[in-house]
């Protein structure tokens, strides 16, 4: 059966009752992290909250005030997981989170007209689509496109939404003859009722179980941010709906705005200004490097000149890199004397490098790696590597101080 959501896609509130509560566990994902959450399944005798399907993300919203956290389709059936218990046969309101599902409305219809107008104009299938938190996705059967033609693509899919084309619903048997003539990409395993079909007013008609705007004009605009290269000699063409598009001209001002602040410049300059900026910073590095070989090499120099050098050489600096650590290294010699070299903020991670005796390096290496909680590898008197942090940087030096002194008087740079 269609469920109310699919009969009217622009209802925001709905009373129905609870056919069934049961325990249940669903894996959600919170800042990245997939956790495990305990609720409940609940089955409603209609519902206006979407269940996953048809490339389309499932709703969120309420069911008597308690928050849906996911709603999924079980054969005829659509379950909404919540966190709290609900009575079978208990009277409910629900509604919909609808800035989300106008949003995936908007998409979804905005996928059905851009797929049947690359189709009509350039021969280009649609093979899959992904409707995406802020863009959508959808994969062209063609290796690449030829100029031109996106441009021509958004130009008419764009007169199909001002030219205020209607939307409509059909419903059709699965024996249907008419259900043969519809472009689908195949019906799941466990479909039950009839068939629904999309039907954009003489530009196509698509099985598909989603939520539509019933009108064209309802998607406002589409925008062809592009295309890039997708699988097995596929085209991804990446595009905005409706809302989405007004975001995204609202994110780009700001973001000129803020570019006309740093640059000092218009926004039709702004290109040239960061390539030069780019090419400054580039040199910059440049410069900057070949100061820190010839400042590693007069350190070292500096060391192994001192009448009062040890057998112990330690040093932290904040801009160095691998490299510098290294020329320092190899300048003094580690085959009598231990170097202890770090890179990076002083409290923070970095990169260290041990290096002497081999019998001090295999002595101590572990230890000095449990200190930085660091990952490191080397051979021959050297251990180099990552440090988690630098804070017990201090406690390596006084490790590395005291087992030298046994052999004899330490000096330090």
């Amino acid at each position: 059966m269609a469920f109310q959501c699919q009969r009217d896609c622009y209802m925001q509130e709905y009373s129905t009752s609870v056919v069934s509560c049961a325990e249940a566990e669903l894996q959600l994902e919170n800042n990245g992290k997939k956790e495990k959450v305990k609720g409940y399944n609940i089955k409603l005798k209609d519902t206006i909250l979407f269940p996953e399907g048809g490339g389309q993300p499932d709703d969120r919203g309420t069911i008597g005030g308690v928050s849906v956290l996911r709603v999924l389709r079980q054969g005829p059936d659509a379950v909404h997981f919540v966190g709290s218990a609900l009575q079978e046969g208990q009277e409910v309101q629900l509604k919909v989170d609808w800035e989300r599902r106008f949003d995936h409305m908007q998409q979804h219809s905005g996928q059905h007209l851009v797929t049947a107008v690359a189709e009509s104009m350039f021969g280009y299938k649609t093979t899959s689509w992904e409707l995406g938190r802020q863009r959508s996705v959808i994969e062209l059967d063609t290796p690449s496109v030829k100029p031109g033609e996106m441009e021509a693509l958004e130009a008419a899919v764009n007169q199909k939404i001002r030219d205020r084309v209607p939307v409509t619903v059909q419903l059709l048997a699965i024996d249907d003859p008419a259900v043969e003539k519809v472009r689908s990409r195949g019906l799941p395993v466990d479909a039950a009722g009839p068939i629904r079909i999309i039907d954009i007013e003489g530009v196509d008609a698509n099985m598909c179980c989603g939520t539509h705007v019933s009108n064209l004009s309802d998607l406002q605009m589409i925008k062809i941010l592009g295309t890039d290269k997708g699988k097995k000699n596929k085209t991804n063409l990446i595009f905005l709906a409706g809302n989405r598009v007004l975001k995204y001209a609202d994110r780009c001002y700001s973001t000129e705005k803020s570019l006309i602040g740093l640059l000092k410049t218009g926004p039709e300059d702004h290109v040239e200004a960061v390539d030069k900026v780019q090419k400054t910073v580039k040199r910059l590095q440049k410069s900057n490097l070949t100061l820190l070989r010839e400042m590693a090499v007069l350190i070292a120099q500096n060391f192994k000149n001192s009448p009062e050098k040890g057998n112990f050489f330690t040093l932290h600096n904040k801009d160095g890199d691998n490299e510098f650590m290294n020329t320092i290294a190899n300048e003094i010699g580690f085959e009598h004397t231990t170097v202890f070299l770090t890179v990076g903020e002083e409290k923070g991670a970095g990169m260290f490098l041990l290096a002497g005796p081999t019998a001090t390096i295999d002595t101590l290496g572990k230890r000095v790696l449990e200190l930085l909680q660091g990952k490191g590898a080397g051979k021959n008197g050297r251990l180099q590597g990552k440090a988690g942090t630098l804070a017990k940087r201090a406690d390596v030096e006084t490790l590395l101080r005291e087992h030298c002194s046994q052999g004899k008087t330490t000096g330090e740079e």
